[in-house]
């Protein structure tokens, strides 16, 4: 039985430790909408699934408080499933497998889940517990937020109705986020027609792996490396030196996921095996003198492998490393008036190169549209000049701060009597659902809060245990003090 059970606060350890027994990547969510359906049943409250794979718990309010504002909780269902290169897990099959290690909880070699299993767990226990006092309660926990949100996209009108929208899918306990990034995901894909390889030529697989990666948008100004933007350096240099061709490349798997691994397999000749051998222990020794602050020991090897037969052809093979290589990637602006704050990034997220198909997809967020749409231009040409199609799908708005919200008064006031001092108020740079559900069910006075996490959308993914009672203490003491209803 997992040691995370003993933790406290119990009636939220407990539930989370369920989740992790429940397979839950986005995509694969037919397990927890079956587990979630029948909790809420077990616990006696109203609940259902929308058309969009939502899940929807609905709470009378304690006697005497039915005069309160309704409140809206609202997390997440599904994690990003990521993993080490040498960890064996399905995790469309496989529980996730937790452990101690002093305040923290991670995962043995995969993302932890926390992100949002934490404000997932926060709801069953509250919904569970008929001794809080609270108004009228809704949960909305929604389908696929990871890889497009996709369950707040599909939110039907009147399907909830609250006043107060609590969002409980942030990342640093004792902060109170008032807007976030909004995004927008770009493709690229070009076909091509394969050509021989040159028999007298060898084949090499080239291995980079041990980048730390996360979550490309909390984590983007962080100075972490992008495994695709490191192997365009490398390519870009055997095209010149060594006369490689490209077989294919593999790097990244998530499009909110900095890439932590990449793999290319180029053909040489023979007489050049030895060069490109030697530039690739170069190439390791650099990266790491380049990144020792920011990464953990970055490895980067090459192989012998058998001779593939097809290949890219040679100036598609340099128009495609050339888009790569020059591609925008990281922080583009920070906000003018919040200087510590990113305003807009992008994060070359997944590359694949093989078959007769390159395929190229970018994440670009900005809390400012103009910006969002300034940048994505600048990537649609980058990419259009390589021969790609390029498409721009998912986009949505940022969340515009409301500094003057009741319910942000209310949360402020209700931190500062419990712990002592005031919370931090910020935006943030990640994509959180409140502007979207917002433009469904106009009026939400809305906050995103939660517990310290550490390296999400990343298998260093952690939980800091100690803020978890104060998260859930801080949501039980918010929901006590929501305002009257007008």
């Amino acid at each position: 039985m997992s040691t995370i059970l003993s933790l406290a606060p119990q009636n939220v350890w407990k539930h989370f430790y369920s989740l992790t027994q429940v397979p839950r990547p986005s995509g694969y969510l037919k397990k927890v909408q079956e587990f979630l359906l029948n909790f809420g049943k077990s616990v006696g409250v109203e609940s259902f699934q929308d058309e969009a794979g939502n899940i929807i718990y609905r709470k009378p309010a304690t006697p005497g408080m039915e005069n309160r504002k309704k409140v809206i909780l609202q997390a997440h269902m599904d994690m990003v499933p990521q993993k080490n290169n040498d960890t064996v897990h399905d995790f469309e099959k496989d529980p996730i497998e937790t452990y101690i290690d002093g305040d923290w909880v991670k995962a043995k070699g995969t993302t932890l889940g926390a992100d949002d299993g934490m404000g997932v767990a926060a709801i069953m226990a509250i919904m569970e517990d008929k001794t809080l006092k609270h108004g009228p309660l809704e949960a909305l926990i929604t389908a696929d937020e990871e890889t497009g949100m996709f369950g707040a996209f599909g939110l039907k009108p009147g399907t909830v109705d609250g006043d107060i929208l609590l969002n409980l899918d942030s990342e640093e306990e004792g902060e109170l986020y008032i807007g976030c990034a909004g995004g927008e995901d770009l493709t690229a894909v070009l076909e091509y027609k394969e050509m021989e390889t040159d028999p007298a030529d060898i084949a090499l697989k080239v291995t980079l792996k041990g980048l730390r990666g996360g979550h490309s948008g909390l984590e983007i100004n962080e100075g972490r490396a992008n495994a695709n933007k490191l192997m365009a350096r490398f390519m870009n240099q055997v095209i010149a030196y060594d006369e490689a061709c490209l077989v294919s490349w593999q790097g990244g798997n998530m499009r909110n996921a900095i890439p932590r691994e990449c793999e290319v397999v180029i053909t040489v000749p023979a007489d050049e095996e030895a060069d490109v051998m030697e530039f690739v222990q170069e190439c390791e020794a650099l990266w790491n003198e380049e990144y020792h602050v920011h990464e953990t020991p970055i490895s980067f090897k090459a192989e012998r492998v058998e001779l593939p037969a097809m290949m890219v052809p040679d100036e598609i093979k340099d128009n495609l490393v050339d888009a790569i290589y020059a591609c925008q990637n990281g922080v583009m602006r920070m906000i003018p008036t919040i200087p510590d704050t990113v305003e807009t990034s992008s994060n070359l997220a997944i590359v694949s190169i093989g078959g007769g198909k390159a395929e190229i997809k970018i994440l670009a967020r900005s809390s400012r549209d103009s910006m969002k749409d300034y940048l994505n231009t600048a990537l649609e040409s980058c990419f259009s000049m390589a021969g790609m199609e390029v498409t721009r799908s998912g986009g949505y708005s940022g969340w515009e701060p409301n500094v003057d919200s009741p319910i942000l008064k209310a949360m402020k006031e209700s931190y500062q009597a419990q712990f002592g001092k005031e919370p931090a108020v910020k935006v943030i740079h990640a994509g959180l659902e409140c502007g979207i559900i917002g433009a469904v069910v106009p009026g939400l006075d809305m906050i995103s809060f939660g517990p310290t996490l550490r390296s999400p959308h990343s298998p260093d993914e952690r939980c800091f245990i100690p803020s978890v009672g104060k998260f859930y203490d801080f949501v039980v003491a918010t929901l006590e003090n929501t305002p009257v209803k007008e």
